[in-house]
């Protein structure tokens, strides 16, 4: 399986996405490719926002590594299922895409958590730490939500398709 994680700057939410899943990713033994991306063309090769990293690194993840890159058309033929992780984010990734853009690997990512209400995993930037906690707090819920469906156990909510494995 492979999986992005999109928001604007790619600097604040989908770094910390990216290392969230992959963490319970490699630890629910599941060989997943994940990655991240942003729609905008700020801060590109930058490393995530001090912020993002400390609150990573306070969960025992580090994220440190991490460079920011655009998001491109060609994700869609790359990737397996693309996260946005706000409404701007998917209407950014519908334009980028054009023709590319296919809903049936898009969505956002709190829709793994609660379906259909299209919540959005709101933007830290602006704010002070405790945001990143808080963003932190939901991405985190939403990734043990995509790994209950990616389970070979079904009592511990079902499984993916094989191929995502």
């Amino acid at each position: 399986m492979k999986i992005l994680m999109v928001c604007l700057g790619n600097i604040c939410r989908s770094p910390l996405a990216e290392g969230i899943l992959k963490d319970k990713a490699e630890k629910a033994g599941l060989n997943w490719t994940i990655d991240s991306a942003g729609t905008n063309n700020y801060h590109m090769n930058e490393a995530p926002h001090p912020l993002s990293q400390k609150v990573a690194r306070l969960n025992g993840i580090d994220i440190s590594y991490q460079r920011k890159r655009k998001f491109v058309a060609a994700d869609f033929d790359n990737y397996d299922k693309i996260y946005a992780l706000a409404d701007d984010v998917m209407d950014e990734m519908k334009w980028i895409a054009g023709k590319k853009f296919n809903a049936n690997k898009a969505d956002l990512l709190m829709n793994e958590l609660f379906p259909g209400e299209n919540m959005e995993v709101p933007d830290p930037y602006y704010g002070g730490e405790e945001g990143y906690h808080e963003v932190y707090r939901l991405i985190d819920e939403a990734c043990d939500a995509i790994i209950r469906k990616a389970s070979p156990n079904p009592s511990k909510g079902g499984a993916l398709e094989s191929s995502c494995k």
